[in-house]
């Protein structure tokens, strides 16, 4: 049984397809939203600055969406590119859940999501393109750097226990996947890479908030 090759051409309206699904479908998740022990009632200004963070987080899951995309469609590595779509199908339970907690709360994803989506792909094709190792270890890094940046929020959310339940899956499951990365052979990544990630990093983070 033959197997079929995909030209450029298919590759390229396929990335396409899985941008618009991103940015423009609904989110949907396989693992149901993390529940959390209370529901504890909060104030309109509370609500606000939830929806804020929440706004961050989701851009976060729509930039991971885009790295590991971008990683898998330059990754030379059969197992590595396999890996990457199964970070990417569980990060995709984390975007529905972000994106239903913020409709909860009467919140709105950022604008700027298509320019993180864009740049982050460009990051992550890149990344594959150094290969094995520099992939994994960028991986792992990223993963790293999310853990924090997502406990960082759950420190400053304050009485929000239905978000907080959220974030504090999501920061398991980062944890899960760097350690997988660096398991199957992930190393530093060059500086141009780790230096582009920080950017954009900050980047959204500060323009997701407001926008």
């Amino acid at each position: 049984m033959s197997t079929r090759s995909f030209s450029v051409i298919d590759r390229f309206l396929g990335e396409i397809d899985k941008a618009i699904k991103v940015l423009a479908a609904p989110a949907r998740s396989v693992r149901p939203l993390p529940a959390a022990a209370e529901d504890t009632p909060l104030s309109a200004a509370q609500r606000a600055e939830s929806a804020r963070f929440m706004r961050v987080n989701h851009s976060g899951e729509v930039a991971a969406q885009a790295l590991y995309h971008g990683q898998a469609l330059t990754a030379g590595d059969a197992t590595v590119a396999a890996a990457l779509k199964t970070a990417a199908a569980e990060e995709a339970d984390h975007l529905a859940w972000c994106e239903s907690r913020l409709n909860e709360l009467n919140g709105r994803t950022s604008v700027l999501n298509p320019l993180w989506y864009v740049g982050s792909f460009a990051i992550g094709a890149l990344a594959g393109a150094f290969g094995r190792g520099a992939s994994l270890g960028f991986v792992a890094e990223t993963e790293r750097q999310v853990e924090a940046h997502l406990r960082g929020h759950m420190q400053r959310l304050g009485p929000d226990a239905r978000s907080l339940a959220i974030l504090e899956q999501m920061t398991h499951d980062e944890m899960q996947h760097g350690a997988q990365a660096s398991s199957l052979g992930g190393i530093e990544p060059p500086f141009p890479l780790g230096a582009a990630m920080n950017l954009t990093s900050r980047l959204m983070t500060h323009g997701s908030y407001w926008l």
